[in-house]
C-alpha cells in the first residue's frame, strides 16, 4: 500500500503575548495501512488517534512550537509511545505550553524521516518561529509548511519571537526553489503550490509585516 495523505481540521486557541484566539488547525497524517507519522498534533489528540486507527505511529513532528500545534502532543505521545521531534530554536516556546514535558527528540535541516516508504525532509525555515521547520515529500511531491507559508504570503511575524526578513529569506531560499508544482500544506486554512506563490514574493517584501 503506497502511503498516503491524511488531513484533519481540528479547533482550539492560539495564545501569545497576552492575547487568545480562536483558530482552526491542519493536522497532517502520512502513511499508509499499518504506519504514520503525524505533523502537528493540535488541540485534540482523541480525533488524531482516532484517525490513526491501530497503524503505529512512527512521531509526531511539530512544525513549530506555538501552542496550537503542539497542544495535544503529549497526550497522543503517552498514548502511542510516538516521539515528539521539534527543532531545538523552539524550546522557548514549548516551555510556555508544556513546562513539565520536553520534546523526546530534535530536528535538525536536512534531516529525513521516513515512513512508509516515502521520505521527509525536514527544511529549518526561521521566521514565524525561530525553530519554525517545513517537511518537504518529494515522493508525494509536497511540502507540509506549518505556518511559514499558507495561500497568500508568509505567516504571520508581528508577535514575539518571530521576524519578517528571515521568513521571506526562509521561503525565497528554502521553499520558492522546490518545483512549482510542488503541493503547500498549510498548518491553517487551504492549501496552494510552489508556483502559485512564487509571483506574489514582491509583494510581499513591499507590504512587509
Amino acid at each position: 500500500m503506497a502511503a498516503r495523505i491524511e488531513h484533519l481540521v481540528t479547533s482550539g486557541t492560539f495564545s501569545l503575548d497576552g492575547g487568545t484566539w480562536d483558530v482552526d488547525n491542519n493536522v497532517w497524517i502520512v502513511g499508509d495501512d499499518t504506519e504514520a507519522v503525524v505533523i502537528d498534533a493540535a488541540h485534540d489528540a482523541d480525533a488524531i488517534a482516532e484517525a490513526l486507527g491501530d497503524r503505529t505511529l512512527r512521531a509526531i513532528v511539530c512544525t513549530h512550537a506555538h501552542n496550537d500545534h503542539i497542544d495535544a502532543a503529549p497526550a497522543l505521545a503517552d498514548r502511542t509511545g510516538a516521539p515528539i521531534l521539534l527543532h531545538p530554536d523552539d524550546l522557548p516556546l514549548w516551555k510556555q505550553t508544556h513546562p513539565d514535558r520536553l520534546p523526546d527528540g530534535e530536528l535538525s535541516d536536512g534531516q529525513g524521516i521516513e515512513v512508509a516508504g516515502v521520505e521527509l525532509t525536514v527544511l529549518h525555515t526561521p521566521g514565524h518561529a525561530p525553530g519554525a521547520v517545513c517537511l518537504h515529500a518529494p515522493g508525494l511531491g509536497t511540502v507540509f509548511t506549518g505556518d511559514t507559508l499558507f495561500q497568500g504570503g508568509p505567516g504571520a511575524t508581528g508577535r514575539s519571537f518571530s521576524h519578517f526578513p528571515t521568513i521571506v529569506e526562509s521561503i525565497t531560499t528554502r521553499l520558492l526553489a522546490l518545483p512549482a508544482e510542488t503541493v503547500v500544506r498549510t498548518g491553517h486554512g487551504d492549501s496552494t503550490t510552489v508556483g502559485a506563490e512564487a509571483p506574489h514574493l514582491q509583494e510581499w517584501i513591499d507590504r512587509g509585516h
